[in-house]
């Protein structure tokens, strides 16, 4: 009827139990010797705009998007504004970086962090790699639109993305982003069943799922704050057929190069209120995603990624770069205190950083590339960053 404890430290396993009323060091284990323990060894962010696999000659075809957008959030307030109700309100300033020679730097520092970003995958050598991402649109919808999501099939299908010949450069551009190569990507399923038992025994009720329906479709009503009260409007998705999610699918692409490593998706609910994660709970749940890894009983590497964000369709800089600061400062009471109402539509994404800045936080993160990409003179855009978190922290 011995109560035991386990204690590590220092290379070494401390056994303590309670045996008739006295604490006794029952056994003392060397570490490594007939013992493994999965390490979470690497973190990464990443935007994953269309806008970086398209030439900066295209961004501009963004912001004549932007005109029809009924998502622009802009701050401070957090509140929607019409693209010409946004115009009037602009800092002047914001027209000189609209600007082919501007975007063509920008375009040029993000594709390099980019690369390096796979290039820290590769040399990393993760035997698996978590992403936490969110879905927009494509495989969740208002008839079950859980908070977080954990997906533990053996694999999950990747459709590539075939525009017809007639579609316009951009798109073109797009659909290599976020995947031209169909495949079954695998999925390291005894993690992802793992994570999900340790979340539920740490107090996060987590949805799972383990296969995709092989058309989807449904409805999603986008409620946003505005000066008057809230906007609400309503997209409709006929099923299709689809597959992984662009924030997950941009992953496999651009970070490796279509030659996947065993992944664990995750999705956060980023986007659609009312069951938005805090940023508080997104950065514990990172916290607990890195314990789960860690009491996996496999002598495995594990990296994890976020994809999407930072701010976007409106450019909020101040966001980005208190988001960021935080991030290189290991400060997680500044990241769980990030203001939720400048989290709002695109810029939500956010979340998805925090929840690995949680999961990464005993390691050192690094700014790879931060640009404020200004796509029309109403400020509307996105901080497109990349970040590493490797090392001691």
């Amino acid at each position: 009827n011995a109560k035991c404890v386990c204690v590590e430290t220092s290379g070494l396993l401390f056994y303590y139990c309670y045996l008739g009323g006295n604490i006794r060091v029952v056994t003392i284990t060397n570490f490594g010797e007939g013992l493994t323990m999965a390490k979470l060894i690497l973190g990464l962010g990443t935007s994953h705009s269309p806008m970086l696999a398209q030439p900066p000659e295209l961004w501009a075809v963004h912001g004549e998007n932007d005109v029809r957008n009924q998502e622009l959030v802009f701050p401070p307030e957090g509140l929607v504004y019409s693209y010409e109700e946004a115009l009037e309100r602009a800092n002047p300033d914001i027209a000189k970086h609209v600007d082919v020679d501007h975007f063509k730097v920008q375009h040029a520092n993000l594709t390099t962090a980019i690369a390096d970003l796979g290039k820290s995958l590769k040399a990393a050598r993760p035997d698996a790699v978590i992403i936490i991402s969110d879905d927009q649109d494509e495989v969740l919808f208002e008839e079950n639109m859980p908070m977080f999501s954990i997906y533990w099939g053996d694999s999950m299908p990747l459709i590539a993305r075939v525009p017809p010949d007639t579609a316009p450069p951009a798109v073109k551009a797009m659909a290599w982003g976020y995947g031209d190569v169909s495949m079954d990507v695998p999925v390291n399923a005894e993690l992802g069943r793992h994570i999900i038992e340790h979340m539920i025994d740490n107090e996060f009720d987590v949805a799972h799922s383990k296969y995709l329906r092989e058309e989807i479709g449904g409805t999603i009503t986008r409620r946003y704050p505005t000066a008057d009260g809230e906007s609400e409007y309503t997209r409709v998705t006929e099923p299709r057929k689809t597959g992984m999610p662009h924030g997950f699918s941009f992953v496999v692409k651009r970070l490796m190069d279509n030659n996947p490593i065993p992944i664990v998706p995750i999705s956060l609910n980023t986007c659609y209120p009312p069951n938005q994660p805090t940023p508080k709970r997104s950065f514990a749940f990172g916290q607990q995603v890195r314990k789960a890894v860690e009491s996996w009983g496999a002598d495995a590497r594990v990296a994890v990624i976020a994809s999407g964000g930072l701010s976007h369709f409106v450019v909020d800089e101040e966001l980005d770069r208190a988001a960021l600061k935080a991030m290189v400062e290991n400060d997680g009471e500044a990241l769980s205190n990030l203001p939720r109402h400048r989290l709002n539509s695109a810029a939500s994404e956010t979340r998805n950083w925090v929840a690995t800045a949680g999961a990464s936080e005993h390691l050192k993160a690094e700014i790879l590339a931060y640009e404020p990409v200004y796509r029309t003179p109403a400020g509307t855009g996105g901080g497109w960053g990349m970040v590493r978190w490797n090392g001691s922290n």
